[in-house]
């Protein structure tokens, strides 16, 4: 019986990627501000984030979840606010505590980052919660990054609660993933919340879905 041949993980996450790129840049500025305010207004009203000293972000670029007023309102609650440096040569991140958005300049890829020689870099997360970025997330909690593998390193040995931050279009049923990637816990999108509950290997994951439906469009 002749095999069946598996298309290449890699490339069906490649031609994703330029999916949601492209989706993303055409994105209207005005309809892109409504969903940034509304997933914004989702992720500060968890619990999770209120009980939180800490948050853990992505400094956002154009094409993605806006977490530039995340930084500025998550300072103004009274909470200690790090975003992180990719190191050089590596497949690793560090978190640096800043106090505004005057701390950061373009670093790696053109991401603004903060600068590790001028300001803490943090070791301790306790009582933190780690904002996520993905081109698409799906609806087990699994990401689409950008294929550098600098969260899932992270994340294999963070402890706190991550929450994926998605616009609703860029939702799927599943996404291709491999045994290194890691599911979140939350995900906030403009339309609802949706807490992922991990079950063993042999069961289905199941979750809880807060706010409004998330009919797909």
């Amino acid at each position: 019986m002749e095999r069946v041949k598996r298309p290449d993980i890699r490339l069906v996450k490649r031609e994703l990627r330029d999916r949601m790129k492209t989706l993303r840049r055409n994105m209207p500025p005005a309809e892109k501000a409504a969903k940034d305010a509304a997933i914004l207004g989702r992720i500060t009203a968890l619990p999770e984030y209120r009980r939180a000293s800490l948050v853990l972000t992505y400094v956002s670029t154009p094409i993605e979840v806006d977490t530039h007023a995340l930084i500025a309102r998550a300072l103004a609650d009274g909470k200690r606010v790090a975003v992180p440096y990719c190191i050089p040569g590596k497949v690793e991140m560090l978190f640096c505590q800043i106090s505004s958005m005057e701390d950061l300049a373009p670093g790696t890829f053109g991401v603004l980052e903060p600068d590790p020689e001028k300001l803490p870099v943090l070791r301790d997360f306790r009582d933190s919660v780690c904002i996520l970025p993905g081109l698409a997330f799906d609806l087990q909690g699994y990401r689409l990054g950008y294929g550098k593998g600098y969260y899932d390193r992270f994340l294999s040995k963070y402890r706190g609660v991550n929450i994926g931050a998605c616009y609703n279009v860029c939702l799927k049923p599943l996404l291709p993933h491999g045994r290194y990637d890691k599911m979140v816990a939350i995900l906030a999108t403009e339309k609802f919340v949706k807490r992922i509950t991990p079950q063993p290997a042999h069961r289905r994951r199941t979750s809880r879905t807060e706010g409004e439906s998330h009919g797909r469009r």
